[in-house]
This record gives structure tokens, sequence and C-alpha cells, in this order.
């Protein structure tokens, strides 16, 4: 009798995984990219803390953007580097090119905000585009493809960010997370319900920043500058995403298990701010996956119904998987197809472990 009402819990799950991926992740497998429209001109920002190295590399790549009229501002948030010589050196040399030093954070204050703000306050254009220092656009057509979310009078322009493929299983399962969390907010942004974005590739107007106030909302909140944002804006502004290949900026992963757990620690912290609706859509699908794996390994233990478990979980990835890889195609993502369900395992048992880990560590920062 167990083993029964365990098996339908366990198809209920498949269900809500199916409902998933059908209804909010498939239509984002046909989206195309809005045609480009006015060219409006853009402020492109970039908030840089000690990033001498990565600085070298970005800076040329934002220089070289194929745009007709941009500038790129840089915030050099409290560098102790050499990264202030290396900046003014540029401004000199293009007239397009500012640079904003802070030397000191107020106390109150989140560091990473208080120099987004700056960057906005002395931005020359109402139209902004923001990345991070260690992000690489994909393009030189980088800052057209993201404009052309504008074209349907949006005030808030979603972008994806991918991380540079490298070797071993920790990349494998940085970009498998990175893909699964695109899929989920740009498939839902794509059906009206945007609830996060990504400040490696994000782009909204000035005066959505001053309707919504900011980052007044969350200002003491460790991250949050970008999906919180969001979760922000969606109430008074309309929001549009860009996922050409075109339109990406490529990240640099972290090395090491540990950086990686500290990275998304900050990142689920600011989760926990997310709307109700939000929260009860996301968490419906981790916990319907999660519980599929907690339940698959019981059953298998405990079950003497292994055919039907069969079944279950044969249906589960005969469904779901063509799904994640149609998606990936369309983000142009490369996925281990061997290694899929050795990820989709791993992921979902270290989101359970994250989530913990953020409950119970609350020294998280910046930089």
């Amino acid at each position: 009798m167990i083993s029964i009402i365990l098996l339908s819990v366990l198809a209920m799950c498949v269900l809500i995984q199916f409902y998933f991926a059908y209804f909010y992740f498939m239509p984002l497998t046909r989206y195309k990219d809005p045609e480009p429209g006015t060219r409006r001109p853009v402020s492109v920002i970039v908030a840089a803390h000690n990033e001498l190295d990565n600085l070298i590399e970005l800076v040329p790549m934002l220089l070289d953007q194929q745009y007709p009229e941009f500038e790129v501002l840089v915030i050099n948030d409290r560098s102790d580097d050499d990264s202030e010589f290396y900046l003014y050196e540029i401004e000199k040399q293009f007239p397009f090119f500012r640079v904003v030093t802070i030397k000191k954070t107020p106390e109150y204050l989140n560091s990473k905000k208080y120099a987004l703000a700056l960057g906005i306050r002395s931005a020359k254009y109402e139209h902004m585009l923001f990345t991070d220092a260690d992000c690489r656009p994909c393009s030189p057509q980088w800052i057209e493809k993201m404009q052309s979310g504008y074209a349907s009078g949006a005030d808030v322009v979603l972008g994806y960010s991918p991380y540079l493929k490298t070797k071993g299983f920790l990349n494998h399962l940085i970009r498998y997370e990175t893909l699964l969390t695109g899929i989920q907010y740009l498939s839902h942004a794509n059906r009206g319900c945007a609830y996060m974005g990504v400040g490696r590739n994000l782009s909204y107007t000035k005066a959505c920043f001053f309707r919504n106030k900011g980052f007044a909302s969350h200002i003491r909140t460790i991250g949050g500058d970008d999906d919180l944002f969001v979760r922000d804006a969606v109430a008074n502004s309309k929001v549009s995403i860009v996922i050409d290949r075109e339109a990406h900026t490529e990240s640099i992963p972290k090395k090491t298990f540990r950086e990686w757990l500290t990275q998304k620690r900050r990142h689920m912290a600011a989760g926990r701010q997310y709307s109700a609706g939000a929260k009860r859509r996301i968490g419906s699908f981790l916990a319907a996956n999660l519980l599929f794996y907690v339940l698959t390994i019981i059953l298998l233990v405990f079950s003497s119904q292994l055919p039907i478990l069969a079944l279950i979980v044969g249906l589960r990835y005969a469904l779901i998987f063509p799904v994640y890889t149609l998606s990936a195609r369309r983000l142009q993502e490369k996925i281990s197809l061997p290694l899929l369900p050795v990820l989709d395992v791993v992921y979902f048992f270290n989101y359970l472990l994250l989530g913990v880990s953020v409950l119970m560590y609350k020294k998280i920062r910046w930089k």
C-alpha cells in the first residue's frame, strides 16, 4: 500500500515537471528575438573591484562594439590594484569611455549596489546595458542585439550569460546549473511572469530605475542588484528577452567547488526575497524534481513494484530531457548527453544543500 502511494506521488512529480517543460520551457525553444528597431544611444556600465586582468580583456571588446552611439562607463570600486592607471589611460584615448572612481563605500550600503547606482546617475544615456568585469560579449553586435528588446516597448531586457567551457565535472555542473536557471527565468519572462535577470547581461532604462526607487527596497541585501530589481520592476514595467547567441555574454567560471558554492549562496540569499508567486512557481518546479529523485531512491530500495517504477522514471526522462536538449540548442549551449542524467541528479541535490547552507551561513559579501 505504501509503495502505491509513493508511486502515485512520484507520478504527480512527473506531471508537475511535464507542465513546466511544455507550458513554460517549450515555447522558449521556438522564441524569435525581435528585429532591431530604433537605435537608441546606450550607456554600457561595468562595476569592477580589483579586476585589472579582466578589464584588460573586456574593455577592448566593449570599445569594438559595432553600434552607432554608445558610451562605456566603468565604476572603479575601491580597487587597490593598477585598475585606476589602466582605466585612466583608456579614458584619455577614447572620448566615449569614462571612469567613475569610488574610494569608500558608506558602511550602511551594499558596495556593488552603491557602485552601480553611482554609475546609473553618471550615465549619459537613458538606455543602459550592464555586464560584469569577468564577462565577455559573444559578438561585436552585443549592444545592438540587446537593444532590439526595446522594440516592443519594454523597459527591461533580460539577456543570457553562459559560462565558458573548460575541463572537468565542475565545469559541466556550473554550465548545466546556468542553463537550467536561464531556461527558467527566460521562459517565465516569455510567459509574462518575469521574476529575475542576471547582472552579467541586463538592460533597463533610467526612468525604470528611478520609478522603482533604484535598489532602495533591498539596499542592505547581499546581491539582488539584478534579480530583486527585476522583481520590483515587473509591477510597473514591461519585460522582454533577447536570447540569440550574438546577444550573449560569456562569463569565466569558478575553478573550485568552494568558490562556486560561495557564489551560489550569494545568489540564493537574494532568492528568499522573491515575490510569493515566483517562489511558488520556482519552488514547485524544484520540489517536484528533488522529490522525484528522493522517492526514486526510496522505491528502488524498498519497493517491489520495480516495473512500474521503471515505467514512471523512463517516462520522465523521455518527456523532460528532450525539452532541456531543445532549450540548450536554442540558447546555443553545448550539453553533454551522456552526463545529463548525472548532472540532473547532482544539480537538484546540490540545490538542496545550498538552500540549507544559506540558512546556516550568514556572512556573505560581494567583494
